[in-house]
């Protein structure tokens, strides 16, 4: 009789839904022949050996190689909305730009991020340590270190529709006949990749030409300048993207900090300021850090914290946002134009490795060394680690030399000694240091559309996040075959209770086995446990399925925690 009865519900859960995870799931629940002896004593070795048992080879998988060239920002938008990873902030009141908020996953997959950028450069070096400063500083801080004067970006106004737009962000292009070289007008598109820079800038020039009546003639291949490199007079013929008239100001610095007040009087004496970057909390404890930590140079100060810029045009979600999130390290290293280099491309080498370790396509990334005038006036080197996202390339990291300037302007600023005395030369200098700085959503982006993914299981369809296990938001889901049978929910309960003590895992009782397959991996979760009718009765562990294969291997229960520790920490 219990034989039909698992016979029964495995046909009917088969023929409620006939996906290849179903298929492959039920095989292992449909009733067999009655073992022998031999079978029934082989279990023992089944458990200490932990190979596969009774499980079907996993469906076939093509991967679509092509899913992320082909998706738009839009699309990894919806995305992260709709599984609840990163929201617009304050929706109910129609948003505000610049800010988001980061939902059930996101929130889970940025403490994930952060905890794993601190275990690699703080926890597991010796040579680091971590810091975690205010958010707002004596006002003086920003005086000596130059934010106050100069933290600003080039701005221009459209006259017309009130629109305020970041200068170096906004390329025109004169519209040049080929015919006679006549210019008959400008183009000006926003910042994007040059795909879509080119398609706008075209369907801006045949609007433009039809109305000069020029319909139909060739033109010149686009030549792109930023409106910070347009003289008054070209200015003067320049379309605004808000009214499509030539409206726009020249450009003017505008300062990206926030202003506050504190205290109980808002006066001039109150004025302060939220950080733009956590960089000078650890400059500014420089003294402090050494000395309580009784380190010795070459040493580093690490910080993960909240940073506050007045953006003239956030942009491109999350990637220029008005409040953020930056991980930075100050390597702090002896003076000498022969010291710097060496400690410079190591952390170059390591900052690659890392964010490679964690998830990120390493095709996908590239490097962009500042040269010349794109190169701070007190840095002696700088390199980003750049990635290219569905708007285009683009700075994620960057890697700078910067020299001592930093400690000798709190120095100077402050009036304190911040001079370090060298046991083994006997000699007293400042340090320069080397800043790695990555920004939190930034990375979260990027590693977003790394995971992006869609392929075809048995010809069906599949899109999902391909998180690696580090940073994934919920490391495993349980699911009981049945959630109307006490003797499986009661086994997958108890480990469930067991994988929380370790790790966020999810709990999905509902549905299809095929659909709760598919649930968690749109979310990212790189295993599945179910537990069947074979973990119960023939006490046959549990399979685990794996997300990027959808291959299933079966494991006695007690090796279960073993083996994910294997899988998601590495050891």
């Amino acid at each position: 009789m219990l034989s039909f009865n698992r016979s029964a519900v495995a046909l009917f859960l088969l023929l409620s839904s006939s996906s290849p995870d179903n298929m492959q799931a039920l095989q292992s629940s449909i009733v067999r022949p009655a073992r022998s002896l031999t079978s029934k004593l082989s279990r023992s070795a089944i458990r200490m050996t932990s190979t596969e048992a009774d499980v079907p080879a996993g469906p076939k998988v093509v991967p679509n190689e092509e899913a992320y060239e082909k998706v738009a920002m839009d699309e990894i938008v919806s995305l992260c909305k709709r599984r609840g990873i990163i929201f617009p902030s304050s929706e109910i009141y129609n948003g505000f730009a610049g800010f988001y908020d980061y939902g059930p996953i996101g929130s889970e997959m940025k403490k994930n991020v952060k905890d794993v950028w601190w275990k690699h450069f703080v926890t597991m070096r010796e040579d680091v340590v971590g810091l975690d400063s205010s958010i707002i500083h004596n006002p003086t801080t920003w005086k000596s270190s130059g934010h106050l004067d100069g933290f600003s970006d080039p701005m221009v106004d459209c006259r017309e529709t009130k629109l305020r737009y970041r200068a170096d962000q906004l390329f025109a292009s004169p519209i040049v006949l080929k015919e006679n070289s006549e210019t008959i007008g400008w183009v000006c598109v926003p910042e994007d990749n040059d795909e879509k820079m080119l398609k706008d800038a075209k369907k801006m020039a045949k609007k433009i030409m039809k109305e000069n009546g020029h319909k139909g003639k060739e033109i010149e291949g686009f030549s792109f300048k930023d409106l910070t490199e347009v003289s008054e007079e070209e200015m003067a013929a320049i379309p605004s993207p808000g009214s499509g008239q030539p409206t726009l100001t020249m450009p003017r610095d505008f300062n990206l900090m926030f202003q506050t007040n504190v205290g109980a009087i808002s006066d001039a004496s109150s004025v302060a300021y939220l950080r733009p970057e956590t960089a000078q909390g650890i400059f500014i404890n420089f003294k402090n850090a050494i000395g309580t930590s009784r380190a010795k140079i070459p040493f580093g100060i690490a910080q993960i914290g909240k940073a506050f810029r007045n953006e003239i045009t956030p942009r491109n979600f999350i990637f220029r946002s008005r409040e953020f999130e930056q991980m930075e390290v100050e390597y702090f290293i002896p003076p000498g134009d022969d010291v710097w280099q060496p400690f410079h491309e190591k952390w170059l080498a390591e900052s690659k490795d890392f964010l490679v370790s964690i998830g990120l396509r390493e095709d996908l990334m590239g490097w962009d060394v500042h040269e010349g005038d794109g190169l701070a006036h007190y840095a002696r080197a700088c390199t980003d680690i750049t990635f290219r996202f569905p708007f285009g390339e683009q700075e994620l990291m960057g890697i700078a030399a910067r020299g001592n300037f930093d400690l000798t302007q709190h120095s100077e600023g402050s009036g304190k000694d911040l001079v370090y005395f060298d046991d083994q030369t006997k000699e007293k200098y400042i340090p320069h240091c080397i800043e790695p700085s990555l920004g939190v959503d930034r990375l979260i982006l990027a590693l977003i559309c790394s995971a992006y993914a869609e392929d075809e299981v048995n010809g069906e369809k599949r899109n999902f996040l391909k998180f690696h296990p580090k940073i994934a938001p919920v490391k495993v889901s349980v699911l009981p075959l049945l959630k109307n049978k006490e003797a499986l929910v009661s086994v997958a309960r108890d480990l469930y209770d067991e994988l929380k003590k370790r790790w966020n895992v999810s709990w999905d009782a509902t549905g299809a086995i095929g659909r709760r397959y598919r649930r968690a991996d749109e979310v990212g979760t790189p295993f599945c446990i179910t537990v069947d009718f074979e973990t119960i009765e023939d006490d046959a562990g549990v399979t685990i399925r794996d997300r990027d294969t959808t291959e299933q291997i079966r494991l006695p229960i007690d090796e279960v925690i073993p083996y994910l520790s294997k899988q998601i920490d590495g050891y």
